[in-house]
């Protein structure tokens, strides 16, 4: 019977043994799983080699470069409930581009804000709950139990993301190592870095269980002191074994370290018959860089839904799109006042919104809704705001139009102007010429503006027109052709340009050398008459839009994060519109022939036939 029981015993332990061998394969598996869908574009965080430091082991990192943030004491972070690992592109769009730098520039005050590291040394989980608590710091467990590194999110209202990178677990069970029974598991010492804005109020929550990768939002104060900190988690327990020993290495950095404005070097300017031109330098402050990205994001994203919408025959007959050309109609609204006035042809839906129109209205419009900015009745082509004049479909016919409207600005004594564009497909017609003529002899307060974006319909400028310098092509007048893919550099040639109308020396044509992504309009697929190589190598080189981002993450004028966050809350922007544009209705008949006139009494129109009449209402 003694010896059946032990046969038993030996059995049992074996089955033990081996279940939870497959156990912990299973967790390993899990978190491999994890790892794939959570990101699919991992960051190369930097090695760790573990070094024994007195009888323990510390987590050595390779030394930091010179572009990593400062570490400053943390004196508050805090976080909400866990949200249950869903790995939404949400999540997966936050953990994005974590292994490029953050460069850090010098404040507002000049002064470095670098303060020591915050150690906690503790044994015990008692000690542990003790040590986070006071510095208000929760720190999740590792996926499965294997010491893998732990990411935690934590989002700060609405304006910034906090995030906690948490490269060992410091709340790991003790195990046996190498079969030795009864030994201890090795001290850790744990990095978190983390970016917080300084805002009013915070919260703790309890700590999360092991399997959980966390998402939170809080607001967090940074004005205390950790030791002054009244901890609101002191009553929460972590229900995992006690720790053999960690250390916890914190640090921070806050939003108030953000460079408030820099200074860029910009491509030189061709001139032509002027002694000097724009500058070379532009300075460039933090509410400029977001405020311009917000707007080229929008018109990114914005015409990257219209050809969608164009490809389910939601939109229908001519859609010229402007992505690729963003900084052009940024950088010229951000050189000019709300005052001055603009005309352009029919690429006209980025000026429709930096004209003050909305992108419910634009979509409406391009979709024929009544809630369009022309009442559904422009489409793409004929767009209008205030001191917007469309919007034209006939090829360079825009251009003496602007010319009136100068006229107009000159004739009122008004210190105001006309930005008048067209495209180097235009460039080559006789009504410019006249234009320019007239517009010299009168000294008219207009600037032209030649957007060459390399292509008339499918012929390049090569092709078309004998020489290329368009702006050259006033002869008598001054110009300038300028770089279109950086928006700085658009915008000091705009302020020159503004500068040299007003004072009274007449027209100057501007050259914008750009590039447009799509085909000439939706029924050119755009790949014909040039590669698909050449697209990306404009894309990868000179893309308006990463020329800005780069600028600012690598001046430490914005963080990834906030950048992110504009993104997010762009693309839902862009879809309420979308949704706004498929659902309003279209106008009625009795609509159509309002607006024909301005501040006019109502009056009847015939319709199709003798029969029908219809009403005009201004």
């Amino acid at each position: 019977m003694r010896k059946m029981l032990s046969l038993i015993s030996s059995a049992l332990r074996l089955s033990a043994g081996r279940t939870s061998l497959a156990v912990q394969r299973l967790l390993a598996a899990q978190g491999e799983y994890v790892d794939m869908t959570l990101d699919p574009d991992p960051p190369q965080h930097p090695k760790i080699h573990p070094t024994p430091v007195s009888g323990t082991h510390r987590v050595k990192r390779d030394p930091p470069s010179e572009t990593l943030a400062p570490l400053v004491p943390v004196d508050l972070i805090s976080v909400n409930e866990a949200v249950e690992p869903d790995w939404t592109e949400t999540l997966r769009s936050e953990r994005s581009h974590r292994d490029k730098p953050v460069v850090t520039g010098p404040p507002a005050n000049g002064s470095a804000s670098v303060g020591p590291e915050v150690i906690l040394d503790v044994s015990t989980k008692d000690e542990m709950l003790t040590a986070l608590a006071n510095t208000e710091l929760l720190i999740s467990h590792p996926l499965d139990g294997a010491g893998d590194a732990v990411v935690q999110q934590a989002a700060v209202s609405e304006s910034a993301i906090t995030e906690l990178l948490v490269s060992s677990a410091a709340l790991e069970a003790p195990s046996p190592v190498d079969g030795a029974a009864g030994q201890k598991a090795p001290d850790r010492t744990v990095w978190a870095t983390a970016q917080t804005p300084a805002l009013p109020s915070a919260e703790l929550t309890p700590p999360l269980t092991p399997s959980s990768m966390v998402r939170r939002s809080r607001n967090v104060d940074l004005t205390r002191h950790p030791e002054s900190v009244h901890s609101q988690a002191g009553h929460a327990a972590i229900p995992e074994p006690q720790p053999a020993g960690s250390r916890v290495v914190v640090s921070a950095r806050t939003y108030a370290d953000f460079t408030p404005q820099a200074t860029f070097d910009i491509k030189k300017c061709d001139l032509h018959k002027l002694e000097e031109g724009p500058p070379v330098q532009a300075v460039l402050t933090r509410e400029e860089g977001l405020q311009y990205y917000r707007t080229m994001q929008i018109m990114r994203r914005m015409e990257l839904k219209a050809d969608q919408l164009y490809k389910q025959k939601i939109i229908r007959g001519f859609c010229h799109l402007y992505d690729g050309q963003e900084a052009c109609a940024v950088g010229i609204e951000a050189g000019i006042n709300l005052t001055d006035h603009l005309i352009t042809a029919y690429r006209a839906h980025g000026y429709t919104l930096t004209r003050g129109g909305t992108v419910r209205e634009i979509m409406a419009e391009l979709t024929g809704r009544r809630g369009g900015i022309a009442k559904g009745k422009g489409g793409s082509m004929h767009m209008y705001a205030k001191n917007f004049y469309g919007g034209n479909g006939i090829v360079g016919a825009q251009v003496p139009l602007g010319a009136g409207v100068a006229l107009a600005c000159k004739y009122q004594g008004k210190n105001e102007l006309c930005v008048c564009l067209y495209g180097d497909g235009a460039a080559n017609q006789g009504q410019i010429f006249e234009t320019y003529n007239m517009a010299s002899l009168w000294k008219l307060p207009c600037i032209f503006i030649c957007e060459n974006n390399r292509y008339g319909m499918g012929t390049s400028v090569e092709r078309a027109a004998a020489s290329t310098d368009y702006y050259k092509r006033g002869d008598f007048i001054p110009g300038l052709r300028v770089d279109g893919m950086d928006i700085l550099c658009v915008r000091e040639a705009t302020k020159f340009a503004a500068d040299h109308c007003r004072s009274g020396k007449g027209p100057i044509i501007m050259e914008l050398q750009t590039y447009r992504y799509h085909g000439h309009s939706m029924s050119d697929p755009g790949i014909s008459y040039r590669t698909r190589e050449e697209i990306q190598e404009v894309r990868s080189k000179s893309d308006p839009i990463s020329m800005l981002k780069d600028r600012m993450l690598n001046n430490n004028m914005a963080s990834v994060e906030e950048l992110k966050e504009i993104d997010v809350e762009v693309r839902k922007e862009i879809e309420d519109a979308a949704q706004f544009a498929t659902t309003d209705p279209e106008p009625p008949l009795e609509d159509l022939c309002n607006h024909i006139f301005h501040n006019e009494p109502p009056l009847e129109v015939r319709g199709t036939n003798p029969w029908v009449k219809l009403k005009s209402v201004s």
